[in-house]
């Protein structure tokens, strides 16, 4: 892999792993368009881990709310206050739980090999999010609950395949168990968190692999790229969220997934 693949995967990664587009879906044409054959599954998670890195700096305030108020009920100091976080926090682990055993079911499907498949997939994701663009959730965190976990939960296990956008298919699966749209798209990227370090940790055994096809230069820059580009993002899609025009890039997915169809 060169430096300038590395920058492209990057772009890619930062832009796509946020905006509704499906990250796994690009990367899988991607690497189809330009014959690069079997990258290491690693080099995918590393540069899901740099926007994993985003998210936590984009929500850092929700994210150190919630691991103080753990830690206060763990050393039993907790307060009424913290109650909503606690609250949130038991969710998002029962939606990992979830999205766990439903990514380990569909692990064995090879649906990235077969860019006809993504493409379809691709016109799944934009069916989802013109149907989320008519759905209202008006509930905040003090009324989440189980269903918001199965949910979500699932949601975000169908997510792991490529041309299902994993950011569109949570905020959409969000909205329509009841959250509002500003309390949806923040907690799709909450429960991104632990799904994302489980991905890193169950693809360590491919790091020898890594080494021999991906250059540390070029994992480093790979890294960089998806940070920064991600950062942009984020913040673009956070203010599409809130004026309800996710479904703006169903005009995208729907003529990729019909060229890729017909091209590939």
């Amino acid at each position: 892999m060169t430096i300038l693949q590395a920058i492209l995967f990057g772009v890619i990664q930062g832009a796509t792993e946020f905006l509704p587009v499906s990250s796994s879906g690009h990367l899988a044409l991607t690497k189809s368009i330009l014959d690069l054959g079997e990258v290491p599954i690693l080099f995918d998670v590393l540069l899901h881990v740099a926007t994993l890195v985003v998210v936590v700096f984009f929500f850092r305030a929700r994210v150190g709310a919630i691991l103080a108020s753990i830690r206060r009920w763990l050393t039993r100091r907790a307060g009424a206050d913290d109650a909503p976080n606690l609250r949130l926090a038991w969710v998002i682990l029962v939606a990992t739980v979830v999205t766990g055993v439903l990514g380990v079911l569909l692990d064995g499907l090879d649906v990235g090999s077969s860019p006809r498949v993504v493409s379809v997939l691709f016109l799944v994701t934009a069916g989802v999010l013109v149907g989320a663009h008519f759905l209202k959730g008006q509930r905040d965190y003090d009324r989440i609950g189980l269903r918001d976990a199965l949910v979500v939960g699932a949601a975000q296990g169908i997510g792991v395949l490529p041309g299902i956008s994993r950011s569109g298919i949570t905020i959409s699966a969000s909205i329509a168990s009841g959250l509002t749209r500003e309390r949806a798209g923040e907690f799709a990227f909450l429960v991104s968190i632990p799904a994302i370090l489980g991905a890193l940790v169950l693809s360590l055994r491919d790091a020898g692999e890594l080494a021999a096809v991906v250059s540390p230069v070029a994992l480093i820059v790979g890294f960089a790229t998806a940070l920064v580009v991600g950062l942009l993002s984020l913040a673009l899609l956070v203010r599409l969220i809130r004026g309800g025009k996710l479904y703006y890039f169903s005009f995208y997915l729907i003529p990729l997934g019909i060229a890729g169809l017909f091209l590939l």
